[in-house]
């Protein structure tokens, strides 16, 4: 049986000075409300509560948390509090902006601004609908992600990592303006010192390295996202995950198949992007913000007969692999 979930906080319930009204989002660390400050201005709020270390009643305030588990949900409850520390000290038009934060009912709560709009998840799976050869133009995913870039570099500047990104993370407000959510240094430190089973990571935005407990981060694993995120808006889907990756890497395929459509130098770029050697990749966002500006520079290469045929082939094998685990399935299910 699955474990419950942790109930959120009930409406018209008093935080910090502020009225929470419903929750908007949940995930595996922790909610996010809508809520109204003492003048009536509306904020969002998250409140750190991982769903893997805490128990709560619908109606309580405090989570409860087993003996066993304190020391581990303490040390998450302290980086989601630094976290709070240090984005309310950056100010910039693609970073969420952090209002305030502070402890309350055994927890600690992030208030930020309450932003209109949808995510980029969203409009890339309407692009997707529409089913066209391109799900966004290459002037679009440019300027979109020059944006983007000139936030991540501020946030690197102030010695933070986001280590989350990923387009359901990447909020484009109502004026088109795209703006950075959800950090995960608090998600990162739980995956590193928790005994999960799994890392909790969204499948193939995450670096090859954040699988690894020993392993070193930096900027160059937000490029990887970053990388995944872009591919993300020339196919419609997210890349495979970094694990599948290390055992047979069809990332060079996958690309192929957009020649023609995007530009060689955008191709490009996403596969340095999305090296699996960290030291492979744009070691800062400063030398990936150099190589997104070379708009004269575009060429196209299309496929050539060759490479049709091998795509073609390609997609033959695929399909069968799949309709042989379809068939297998159903054969074991009628047993």
């Amino acid at each position: 049986m699955a474990k419950p979930k942790p109930a959120p906080l009930p409406p018209d319930t008093m935080i910090g000075g502020y009225r929470v009204l419903r929750k908007l989002a949940g995930g595996g660390f922790g909610l996010v409300y809508l809520a109204v400050d003492a003048s009536g201005q509306q904020v969002a709020i998250k409140e750190y509560l991982p769903t893997a270390l805490t128990l709560r009643a619908p109606g309580e305030l405090v989570p409860q948390v087993a003996p066993e588990k304190l020391s581990l949900y303490r040390l998450g409850l302290k980086s989601f509090f630094e976290e709070g520390r240090s984005l309310a000290q950056i100010s910039h038009a693609s970073v969420v902006s952090v209002l305030n934060f502070f402890r309350q009912n055994e927890t600690v709560y992030m208030v930020m601004n309450y932003l209109e709009g949808a995510t980029l998840q969203d409009f890339i799976v309407t692009a997707r609908e529409l089913k066209k050869d391109k799900v966004f133009r290459e002037s679009t995913i440019r300027s979109l992600f020059d944006e983007i870039l000139r936030g991540l570099r501020v946030v690197h500047q102030h010695k933070m990592l986001h280590l989350d990104l990923k387009p359901a993370n990447i909020f484009i407000t109502d004026d088109n303006r795209p703006v950075m959510l959800d950090f995960g240094a608090a998600r990162e430190v739980l995956n590193k010192e928790g005994s999960f089973t799994r890392p909790m990571y969204t499948p193939g935005f995450a670096a090859p390295e954040m699988y690894r407990r020993d392993a070193t981060m930096g900027p160059w694993t937000d490029v990887y996202a970053i990388g995944a995120c872009i591919y993300s808006c020339m196919h419609g889907y997210p890349p495979n995950e970094a694990p599948q990756r290390l055992e047979k890497d069809r990332l060079a395929l996958s690309l192929t198949r957009m020649r023609g459509l995007y530009s060689d130098s955008l191709i490009e770029m996403v596969e340095w992007c999305m090296a699996l050697d960290p030291l492979s990749r744009p070691q800062s966002v400063f030398a990936l913000q150099k190589e997104l500006s070379r708009e004269g520079e575009r060429r196209y290469t299309k496929l050539s007969v060759t490479e049709k045929v091998r795509l073609g082939l390609d997609n033959v094998l695929t399909d069968t692999k799949k309709n042989i685990k379809r068939a297998t399935h159903f054969a074991t299910r009628m047993r």
